[in-house]
């Protein structure tokens, strides 16, 4: 659905973004993580057309959007929810069904339609209330709402925990996702937390400084949990894991790096989990020591440079990589 080719952006002189080819399907889980100041504010400002890019195309469906004209017809295609929306003076039904009134859609449509949005992220029952009588994360998940009912081709999310407990994110995603189960839409969501990322996305974008980072989420696994726990066992290819949930069906299991531990025999601990493997890959990671197991599946483990020379760690070495199954984190 994207196409952007050799984009720069800056303002005051500064460059704040440098992108030289990144593509976004048509029905895209795109998150673009990185720290504050990291450009992913910019990235989607570009992505909903409300600037242009000091340099570089952006295509909409294979045609570049260059003039003025071009990027309000392909502004009209994609909605972008920042991280505090405003909402007008009015019910929450009204400031839903806008987008569409404002499109000429009848009222009583463009109201049916906004109660299914509000339906779909769980906030129909927020239809009669006063918009400014709405907490934080009610009136991003109102702003969804107001995106979704337009039927966007993308919709960009900016920061949308800012404001949210875990319950009503996970009810905001969990309606994005049947909504793009109904009809395909790429959705891009900006955030600083990895945990977004791991809970939802099927891609991740890390940015810093205002270009792609290498330091992307590591040991992350999609996998079907059986149910049953709360102790389960899933297969990441030949490695079996037990983890610690209640939760059945799709999921994400992540692995924090700093959390596996490295020997050259098996340990006698607590932990569930060990993966015998060679190590493929050593690299320096501040004062610390990112080491890669590859053992059917690869593990990243962060150790300190003191472990890597007491135990003699190098490129080929046979190693057992272990871990507790409380250390697994599942989104």
């Amino acid at each position: 659905m994207f196409e952007l080719a050799l984009v720069r952006q800056a303002y005051g002189g500064r460059t704040v973004l440098m992108l030289d080819a990144l593509r976004i399907e048509r029905d895209a889980r795109l998150a673009i993580v990185g720290p504050n100041g990291s450009g992913k504010s910019t990235l989607l400002r570009l992505l909903a057309f409300l600037e242009a890019p000091l340099g570089g195309t952006i295509a909409l469906e294979g045609r570049p959007v260059r003039t003025a004209r071009e990027r309000r017809r392909a502004r009209a295609r994609v909605t972008l929810v920042e991280q505090r929306p405003f909402l007008f003076r009015g019910t929450v039904l009204e400031n839903v069904a806008w987008g569409l009134r404002a499109r000429g859609v009848s009222a009583m449509q463009a109201h049916s339609r906004a109660l299914e949005a509000l339906a779909l992220l769980h906030s129909d029952a927020l239809a009669g209330r006063g918009a400014r009588a709405l907490s934080e994360g009610e009136v991003q998940r109102v702003a969804v709402a107001r995106g979704l009912a337009t039927a966007p081709d993308a919709l960009l999310l900016d920061e949308p925990a800012s404001g949210a407990d875990r319950a009503a994110l996970h009810a905001l995603y969990a309606g994005i996702t049947a909504a793009q189960a109904r009809r395909p839409m790429a959705v891009c969501v900006a955030s600083h937390l990895l945990e977004d990322a791991y809970r939802w996305a099927d891609r991740i974008l890390a940015l810093h400084d205002g270009a792609p980072s290498c330091v992307t989420p590591e040991n992350l696994f999609r996998v079907e949990l059986p149910g049953g726990g709360p102790m389960q066992t899933v297969l990441l290819g030949p490695l079996a894991v037990d983890v610690v949930t209640d939760r059945a069906g799709p999921a994400t299991l992540a692995i924090p790096p700093d959390e596996i531990v490295l020997s050259a025999e098996p340990l006698r601990s607590s932990a569930r989990n060990a993966m015998p493997g060679r190590i493929v890959r050593v690299a320096e990671q501040g004062g610390a020591v990112r080491v890669t197991v590859d053992g059917g599946v690869e593990l990243v483990a962060l150790i300190t440079r003191r472990s890597l020379e007491e135990l003699g760690l190098t490129v080929g070495a046979a190693v057992y990589a272990s871990f507790k199954s409380v250390a697994v984190r599942v989104f």
